[in-house]
């Protein structure tokens, strides 16, 4: 079941790992008022950390000969991993309310739901069930919308903090 995979993984994990590295070059760009900002800051690691749980969860799929379970196990660990930076980055970013552009609960909910699919994907794999890709995919596809919109967020922020100045 995974080769039939294998395109998909191959695509999300490229785009993903491409615009990390774009939103990295954003970042570095503007590091004085993402540092000062501790809504840019949480934003910029949920950015750059989704994008990589997408490469990295790409790149395991793509391990050839692997048992489905311990794909499952890896997978189930990586996005516990990027669910708790993503809630831990969004709530903090709420309590300081030093940016409010794009901070609502929807999309504290919406993103979350994402990260879930790829737990409850992983759950699914582990169980030995295989629409547990299905799962996951739908996940990444709706997760990397939140997390390009994420980074437009941030830009849009950035731009807002410097026209203040």
């Amino acid at each position: 079941m995974p080769e039939q995979w294998s395109n998909f993984f191959v695509m999300v994990g490229g785009g993903a790992a491409a615009l990390a590295g774009l939103i990295f070059v954003a970042m570095s760009i503007n590091h004085e008022i993402i540092i000062q900002n501790t809504t840019h800051k949480n934003r910029a690691i949920n950015m750059l950390s989704g994008f990589s749980a997408i490469f990295m969860a790409s790149c395991l799929a793509l391990i050839g000969n692997q048992y489905l379970g311990a794909l499952g196990f890896e997978w189930l660990l990586l996005w516990l991993i990027a669910t708790t930076i993503f809630i831990r980055g969004y709530v903090i970013a709420i309590k300081t309310g030093m940016s409010s552009v794009g901070l609502n609960l929807p999309r504290l909910a919406g993103g979350t739901i994402c990260y879930l699919a790829e737990v409850v994907g992983a759950i699914f794999i582990i169980l030995g069930y295989s629409a547990g890709f299905y799962v996951a995919a739908i996940g990444i596809v709706v997760l990397f919308a939140f997390l390009i919109s994420g980074a437009w967020l941030l830009m849009i922020g950035i731009y807002e903090d410097r026209t203040k100045r």
